[in-house]
């Protein structure tokens, strides 16, 4: 008997993924990566890219009565526009989770579809975790099935097209889709790959927002209420010749396409446990660099800084020159310096970025420099910073592991601590408590759509 192919074995794992018996490692991870998904979306909910997309949504379809929640709020959209809006608000600073090895922030568009379809469909907490947990590893395996160097060569952002299939399949877990249902779906989410890396030219946390979150939520969405509707598709479609997953474009010599990771041990080796958290309020390459700075900023003094050298894997141009704040470490440098601390608005912060003499004088001396030593696979993140004074004397400290990510993962309690210090200023201490409570107990919950009541702020 011929063994299945790719498309089958996955859609077999996600049709099964509803009442799969998983460890409770991984249902734990599950609970934490949903909490620290929720804190975003409360804490975002007045950012640029939120205030947008609700209103995008809003002058689409809303409704009183029907449809879904946009996360955040009391307001009700068709699904896919609240969706939509929900993951442009849980991306709308850098706050949200991310895979380094997969190049994914799967956090906003996974959690935001499964929470919107629970309010809808008034699904059990244990369906939603499952489901969470499901998104997340096709978000994550399917990138390095890919080939990470490959799709950057071609110039797709990983984070634009990883989260269209954990979107999809999460829905299809929550709705309990047949695997004919998903091999159809499937299709239709090849068909909706997209994500240009002229992100990285952004600015506003705005085109971000879309590419990382809220294009692949929508796409996703839109491709499982496809398949849910009945509508067909190209059957096995990462598997057939002429598929998209098959595509030369990919499979071309000497590239790292390795299609058999989408489903090695696929459902006994979970991702969860390669996603990170972001400790700090700035992009996951730029944490272990803010790390350092907050560790050798007490030992400045008074002594006149002449230099900030940053060493680093990666493409350090991008973070050399980022015009997004939260992105550029010269800038996020500068402020350390002069304020000692670093918090979400400090980060986030383009006036002071454009208009602050003391750190635009302060930013002309810090340098960023490519480290090839620091290169490992997988992937991590890692900084060598040293201050230089103008005295001659020097401070330097090397950043191997920043906590949050996997080798120094946050534990529950880590978890908890950051979701309190973004919740509890917008949601007040009595509800920041239910909200905790109720996601650390998911599974007892028999509707989990109420979550979104217990997250609104307006």
């Amino acid at each position: 008997m011929t063994e299945p192919g790719i498309t089958r074995r996955v859609a077999e794992f996600i049709s099964g993924s509803g009442e799969a018996a998983w460890p409770e490692e991984t249902l734990e991870l599950g609970r934490r990566h949903l909490l620290d998904t929720i804190a975003s979306i409360v804490v975002c909910g007045d950012r640029p890219s939120a205030n947008l997309a609700r209103r995008f949504a809003l002058d689409q379809s809303a409704t009183e009565q029907g449809g879904a929640p946009i996360l955040g709020s009391h307001e009700r959209a068709s699904l896919v526009d609240a969706v939509f809006a929900s993951a442009m608000t849980a991306h709308g600073a850098e706050i949200n989770d991310f895979c380094p090895s997969a190049f994914v922030q799967p956090g906003p568009s996974i959690a935001s579809a499964v929470l919107c379809v629970a309010d809808m469909d008034h699904a059990r907490g244990s369906r939603v975790l499952r489901a969470l947990i499901c998104g997340y590893e096709l978000a994550c395996r399917l990138p390095k099935a890919l080939g990470i160097d490959r799709g950057r060569f071609l110039g797709y952002s990983s984070h634009g097209y990883g989260p269209v299939f954990g979107t999809a399949a999460a829905v299809a877990s929550l709705r309990s889709f047949s695997e004919l249902q998903v091999n159809h779906m499937l299709s239709y989410c090849a068909q909706q790959v997209s994500g240009s890396m002229q992100w990285l030219l952004d600015a506003e946390h705005i085109e971000k927002s879309f590419v990382f979150a809220g294009m692949p939520a929508r796409n996703g969405m839109h491709a499982a209420l496809l398949a849910g509707a009945g509508m067909t598709g190209v059957v096995d479609c990462l598997d057939i010749k002429g598929g998209w997953f098959s595509s030369r474009q990919f499979s071309a010599e000497q590239t790292d396409y390795d299609p058999a990771y989408l489903v090695d041990d696929l459902g006994v080796r979970f991702e969860m446990p390669l996603v990170a958290y972001k400790r700090f309020p700035v992009g996951g390459p730029t944490q272990p660099v803010v790390q350092a700075m907050l560790e050798l900023v007490p030992n400045v003094g008074g002594r006149e800084v002449a230099s900030v050298e940053i060493e680093m894997p990666g493409s350090v141009g991008a973070f050399a020159n980022a015009e997004m704040p939260a992105l550029n470490l010269p800038y996020l440098c500068s402020i350390i310096l002069i304020d000692g601390r670093l918090d979400f608005e400090m980060a986030d912060s383009m006036s002071r970025k454009q208009t602050d003499k003391s750190v635009g004088a302060l930013m002309q001396k810090v340098s960023v420099k490519h480290d090839p030593k620091q290169e490992a696979v997988p992937r991590k993140e890692s900084a060598r910073v040293t201050i230089r004074f103008v005295d001659g004397s020097m401070e330097t400290t090397f950043v191997e592991h920043v906590r949050g990510y996997p080798p120094n993962p946050m534990s529950r309690e880590d978890v908890e601590d950051k979701a309190r210090e973004l919740i509890t200023p917008v949601l007040g201490q009595a509800r920041t408590d239910t909200l905790v409570d109720m996601v650390w107990h998911i599974e007892d919950l028999a509707n989990a759509g109420e979550l979104a009541v217990a997250m609104a702020r307006r």
